[in-house]
């Protein structure tokens, strides 16, 4: 079976690579260093995957410390230099993934990554584990003009990488990825171990898978639907 003419997008955290640990580890940084406790990373994952403002908004919500507009874009500026100086000291690759990217690469699918983190940060990380030169483009928002839900980031991304939205996947973990996907519209396949605080199975997407092993598969009987072109 073939990929040929069809691109799959893949959401980054969460979805690619499982970076809870280093984001969380730097916010609780940012909440120390302004006086308030450090949450479990394991009861703040969910909190990943809407980018770094959000994520701050978000974690001082939930440490008690609601923030006012005034204090958010000097603290997220911290927070994206505590980041990036960590920023793949415990984030690695969720399992069966490289299989997985090896697969759909020799069926002839192109990839590319459509992310709610910023470009330059997901490059980082990207590049830190060897992953970039796997994918036609990585596009954060701030190279798209817009942010998941929006369709227009994930058509950008596509696009980037020499595909056309008409024949394209999408593969993430939240609601945002389904969400974008069908405004396109496109297919969405959601992986279970991600990171959303409404369970995978309940968003609405085409699929939800437990592992990177079936991705392929599914990719091939979703995307024969759509038109080749």
């Amino acid at each position: 079976m073939s990929l040929n003419g069809a691109t799959i997008a893949f959401d980054l955290d969460g979805t690619l690579v499982d970076t809870a640990p280093d984001l969380i580890g730097a916010l609780n940084i940012v909440l120390q260093e302004q006086g308030l406790p450090a949450l479990p990373v394991a009861a703040a994952r969910m909190l990943v995957g809407r980018g770094a403002r959000r994520l701050i908004e978000r974690g001082f919500e939930v440490a008690g410390e609601p923030l006012d507009e005034a204090r958010v874009g000097g603290l997220v500026t911290r927070f994206i230099e505590v980041y990036r100086g960590r920023i793949a000291s415990e984030s690695r690759p969720f399992p069966g993934l490289v299989e997985c990217l090896d697969a759909l690469e020799s069926a002839g699918a192109r990839l590319c990554v459509c992310t709610n983190k910023r470009t330059d940060l997901s490059r980082a990380l990207l590049d830190a584990l060897g992953l970039t030169p796997r994918f036609g483009a990585v596009v954060g928002p701030d190279a798209a003009g817009a942010q998941k839900p929006d369709p227009a980031h994930l058509a950008f991304a596509v696009r980037a990488a020499g595909g056309e939205p008409a024949r394209c996947l999408m593969v993430g973990d939240s609601a945002n990825d389904v969400a974008a996907a069908h405004a396109l519209p496109a297919p969405c396949v959601l992986m279970s171990f991600g990171y959303t605080e409404v369970p995978a199975r309940d968003l609405g997407a085409e699929l939800v898978l437990d592992r990177f092993a079936d991705l392929p598969a599914a990719a091939h009987r979703l995307l024969d639907r759509l038109p080749v072109l």
